[in-house]
């Protein structure tokens, strides 16, 4: 069986992307032959080989336009290699990604992996509609990755029969004593909120700034990631007087995440609209028994990975004091914050490692090549 993913860019930028490395590298490592073909965003076109089993093909990027990457070359890329694979899984939105296939004349098994319907490029999709119907139409599979975004996506209703779901899974992380020691003393005394993703409109970060002057002065905000709104909301943070409360730490290396995530009382995330189909973050929290508090988006996944009384609170969009209320009330009552760590890191194992997620994609892959009878 070889399979090839396809998608957005590399290096990685966003959760797709790292969706699609975390598929490629552990097919691979499971000695099934996987690789990736995606636009570059940085000028990079050299291939990159992971193991005898793994390359990821990178092709020349013109333009951005709508978040997507203008690459003709990926339409004759994978023309000339799409003979090659027992399965291309496509992962949308990503439109070069669905005209490559489009024009590629293959032949084989299609998964097309639905993470988000478009939601903000309304003049992309009215380009892109016939692209994606014939995408949809195409696909012998298509996964989500919750239960509750096929089920409610207008785009999949009348294809249900062909649907299922795949929760993204990650490695757990490592305790790192040391450097987490060294955050937390930088506030002693503080109860730490984290949260962690680019800083952009769909996030709701001037939610989550508004709701620390719902609580104390013992309360501190870390957000980690950098984005187009960071002057807003640095201009927000100190309209507000909470200059020494919120921090904006921008970037946070993949070495440093696990720490910061491990070093916070709570992880909160406060998206609020369906743009935020999964958050991977949620799952990298309760990796480390971490209690979350999130969002109940509609039509999106997020308060499926985040369950309700088990690993946390989810409160309304867009409604700080209840963000507020809901951290207070993790924080300021030990035995809670005791049940909700124990119930996000027993959720974490019961469905959200990687090894579950590339055991469960090996059998989906298995069973469309060879279904069963």
């Amino acid at each position: 069986m070889k399979v090839l993913q396809l998608g957005k860019f590399y290096p990685i930028k966003g959760g797709v992307e790292k969706v699609m490395e975390i598929f490629t590298e552990g097919l691979a490592e499971r000695g099934f032959a996987s690789d990736m073909l995606c636009a570059s965003h940085n000028g990079e076109t050299t291939d990159i080989v992971f193991s005898e089993e793994s390359r990821i093909f990178r092709t020349k990027t013109l333009t951005k336009l709508a978040a997507t990457m203008i690459s003709p070359e990926m339409i004759f890329r994978l023309r000339r290699i799409c003979s090659e694979y027992d399965i291309i899984h496509v992962h949308h939105p990503d439109p070069m990604a669905t005209l490559a296939l489009f024009f590629s004349g293959y032949r084989g098994k299609v998964v097309l992996h639905w993470h988000s319907d478009i939601l903000k490029q309304k003049f992309l999709l009215r380009f892109f509609s016939p692209f994606q119907s014939w995408l949809i139409r195409r696909a012998d599979l298509i996964l989500g990755t919750t239960p509750v975004y096929v089920e409610e996506s207008p785009f999949l209703r009348k294809v249900q029969e062909k649907t299922s779901f795949l929760p993204i899974g990650v490695d757990p992380y490592p305790w790192l004593s040391d450097e987490i020691e060294a955050i937390r003393a930088q506030y002693p005394g503080k109860k730490i909120i984290f949260n962690m993703g680019r800083l952009v409109p769909y996030k709701g970060y001037h939610h989550l700034i508004e709701a620390m002057t719902h609580l104390s002065d013992d309360y501190v905000l870390l957000i980690g990631g950098d984005g187009p709104l960071r002057a807003e909301l640095l201009a927000l943070t100190e309209k507000l007087g909470l200059q020494e409360r919120v921090k904006f730490l921008g970037f946070i290396s993949d070495k440093l995440k696990p720490a910061y995530f491990a070093a916070c009382d709570v992880f909160c995330l406060s998206s609020t609209v369906k743009t935020e189909a999964y958050a991977i973050v949620l799952v990298e929290a309760m990796s480390l028994s971490r209690p979350v508090v999130a969002t109940k988006i509609p039509e999106s996944g997020v308060s499926w990975v985040n369950e309700d009384g088990v690993s946390g609170i989810n409160v309304p969009v867009e409604d700080a004091p209840a963000l507020a209320e809901a951290i207070h009330k993790i924080c300021d009552d030990p035995e809670l914050w005791k049940t909700y760590s124990k119930g996000a890191r027993r959720r974490f194992y019961d469905v959200f490692t990687k090894d579950e997620m590339i055991n469960s994609l090996i059998n989906i892959y298995t069973e469309l090549l060879n279904p069963s009878k």
